[in-house]
């Protein structure tokens, strides 16, 4: 001890001897805690010469830093035993790596598509898929649309300049499952589609579908109606009333439209539902003869239901999400689901 000053080996000793941090922590108000002695060493400094002052400073703060050093130092060894203490108690692999909080979550378009081909999968159907551009006659003439069809006007198209065709539907793949598959015939299509479409809340010009095709012995509208009934009681957990209306479709007869109760105003009539209560949701009917004939299938003894679904119209009755542009904005955020 130096001028009433202790020694920095006192002070290492004293920090070492510290048993745990609480003792540890009790150490540092001691020594350097705003009422400790380092402190009350400084306030000493005043009434000293300036030559003194200097001098004694110095020493205060060979003292301070002894008490910094033996706090620092015991810390660290305390650190140590707890660790080595928990690896005694309980293995640890600390090569493995640390978790993580899962970044982003599934699309709902991704969510509810998983939803419906495990559904269908269930129910015996495969997955099919086609090529996103198409010729004239996968997209239109095998489905009953001739060259000049007034029906091809329902399609705004784009064209390529090959007279290639961005598909308009994913029909084109149930056509070219009856091409390759020998009837029974049990597949959906979902896929992304195509359409020069003007924007808007309820239109797009890129959105998905899903289409089903059955083809067997005996089918009837009956097959169909319950189908598309329990898809969507089963998309959207309840059961919602339904109706179906006659439609034409050249690639069905007869052609049926399904609606579904409108989720937004519980059938009241909104701006959603154009005030009738109901959403337009499946179009489906009875495969064409001539679709079937063109395919290489005998219509006299094989029979088939289709429908098709513009599958972003069904996750935002799903989810409450009342414009479609929504869903292909990065910053979709799900208030509610229905």
């Amino acid at each position: 001890m130096q001028s009433g000053l202790p020694s920095a080996d006192a002070i290492r000793d004293e920090g070492a001897a510290c048993p745990d941090h609480a003792a540890l922590e009790e150490f540092r108000l001691k020594w350097l805690g705003k009422k400790g002695e380092v402190t009350a060493l400084m306030k000493t400094l005043g009434p000293l010469a300036p030559e003194l002052r200097a001098e004694r400073g110095a020493a205060i703060n060979a003292v301070k830093d002894a008490a910094v050093t033996a706090f620092e130092a015991r810390r660290a060894e305390l650190d140590r035993q707890a660790e080595d203490a928990a690896l005694q108690a309980g293995w640890v692999d600390v090569t493995a790596p640390a978790r993580g909080r899962p970044l982003g979550k599934l699309h709902p378009i991704t969510v509810l598509l998983e939803e419906v081909i495990d559904h269908f999968t269930g129910l015996g159907f495969e997955v099919a898929s086609g090529p996103e551009i198409e010729d004239e006659f996968h997209n239109f003439d095998a489905l009953n649309i001739p060259k000049d069809h007034p029906a091809r006007d329902v399609w705004d198209t784009f064209y390529t300049d090959r007279r290639e065709i961005p598909r308009t539907h994913t029909s084109s793949v149930q056509i070219r499952a009856m091409q390759t598959r020998k009837p029974p015939i049990r597949v959906i299509s979902p896929g992304r589609v195509f359409r020069n479409e003007t924007i808007d809340a309820t239109h797009h010009a890129s959105f998905n579908q899903v289409e089903g095709l059955l083809v067997d012995r005996h089918v009837t509208v009956a097959h169909l109606k319950h189908t598309l009934e329990t898809l969507v009681q089963k998309l959207m957990g309840r059961k919602l009333e339904t109706r179906f209306r006659p439609a034409f479709y050249p690639f069905v007869e007869p052609g049926l439209d399904l609606d579904v109760q409108c989720v937004f105003c519980g059938g009241v009539g909104c701006s959603i539902c154009k005030g009738s209560g109901y959403i337009e949701l499946i179009p489906g009917g009875l495969v064409h003869p001539k679709v079937l004939a063109s395919c290489g299938l005998d219509p006299d003894e094989w029979q088939g239901f289709a429908f098709g679904m513009g599958f972003d119209r069904m996750v935002m009755m799903r989810y409450g999400i009342d414009d479609i542009r929504r869903l292909y904005d990065g910053r979709l955020q799900l208030v509610r689901q229905f």
